[in-house]
């Protein structure tokens, strides 16, 4: 139901971050953070970038509990940059309610909206709407993920399942003037990437560590399981963890004391080793998962990793930890001004007709 591309995009996700600064030990307050977070998106949109997408979490180190909302503020600050979740967590709210959240944003912003839903990389929020962690969570997932594409396509449906009431044919509202795009979001399951290909929905891969070439095989099962359902090539994005500077060494050094302070916090939640500046540095190299340095650079990576993946979306992480606002501007001025241009043309390139 995606419309098809006719460019390569490129854009940006968050998560809000709402952290200490790892220079002042400063966190922002929850509305100075809110209007910075808008201002990257308005910063974005100017700067000619395609996507903005904003991810759940329930948890005090990120703003953002209800994408739905905050994008809705972007929508009012923007013309033209396509406005979606990255992710929304289906699995612990209501298919039809997000339809409809998305649905609206859809109308209130032109046609922009877009919904990547996933089964989340974090716990948090089922203790809060479910009241613990459900026995086959994959069951719960792909019940209330088909219950949202019958809602999709459909005005009035008729549904049961075992985790929500059914629908007996009662209307949904507002419906959009196209269908609402939805992607799949996919960490490191390779059922949820054959889930995706089977039901003909574009794959957002996260590509945050390791090795890129590493993710290939989830890209085949992709696109093996759409050819298999009768889908033919379906958009493919990856996301990754980025950060841009006028040089590398700046954009290394003003991105690792937050990154690493982020990631090895998680790390001790999740039993990671610690990162330190040697392996940050070493992901910064050609075919590792950080996208961090200058705009030449990190074009090179971009196209390295397009060669092997041959995807259609590219989407940047920059805010990994809290960093100086005016840092955070100018890594975005120069993806949209610098980097942008110089991928779409060469993407474009590649995939001209011999001869034309």
């Amino acid at each position: 139901m995606t419309p098809p591309f006719t460019a390569f995009q490129l854009g940006l996700y968050s998560f809000g971050d709402s952290t200490p600064s790892p220079d002042t030990g400063v966190t922002l307050s929850p509305a100075q953070r809110m209007k910075n977070l808008l201002e990257e998106a308005e910063l974005a949109d100017q700067v000619g970038l395609d996507v903005f997408g904003l991810g759940e979490h329930h948890r005090p180190d990120y703003l953002v509990s209800s994408p739905a909302t905050v994008l809705a503020a972007m929508a009012a600050r923007t013309r033209s940059i396509r406005l979606t979740s990255a992710v929304t967590v289906l699995g612990t709210d209501d298919p039809v309610r997000v339809y409809q959240q998305f649905a609206t944003l859809d109308l209130l912003s032109g046609g922009r909206a877009e919904l990547m839903v996933g089964r989340g990389s974090f716990a948090e929020s089922f203790p809060l709407f479910l009241g613990g962690m459900p026995a086959d969570y994959d069951a719960l997932f792909a019940e209330r993920l088909e219950l949202l594409l019958q809602v999709r396509d459909h005005e009035h449906v008729t549904w049961r399942g075992r985790t929500r009431p059914p629908l007996n044919g009662e209307g949904v509202y507002p419906r959009p003037e196209r269908p609402l795009p939805v992607w799949l979001a996919v960490g490191g399951t390779p059922s949820s990437a054959r889930r995706a290909g089977t039901l003909g929905l574009p794959m957002a891969l996260a590509i945050i560590g390791g090795a890129y070439e590493r993710f290939a095989p989830f890209v085949r099962l992709h696109r093996d399981a759409a050819q298999a359902a009768g889908h033919g090539e379906l958009p493919l994005g990856i996301n990754a963890h980025g950060f841009l500077a006028d040089t590398s060494r700046e954009a290394a050094d003003l991105a690792f004391p937050a990154h690493s302070l982020v990631m090895n916090r998680l790390g001790r939640e999740r039993g990671w080793a610690p990162m330190g500046r040697a392996h940050f540095d070493a992901e910064r190299r050609l075919g590792g998962a950080l996208f961090v340095g200058d705009p030449e650079e990190v074009t090179e990576k971009i196209l390295h990793q397009h060669e092997l993946f041959g995807h259609t979306r590219f989407l940047m992480q920059m805010s990994v930890g809290t960093l100086p606002h005016r840092a955070m501007l100018r890594s975005i001025e120069l993806f949209g001004t610098q980097v942008a241009p110089l991928v779409r043309a060469e993407v474009a390139r590649r995939l001209a007709p011999a001869g034309a």
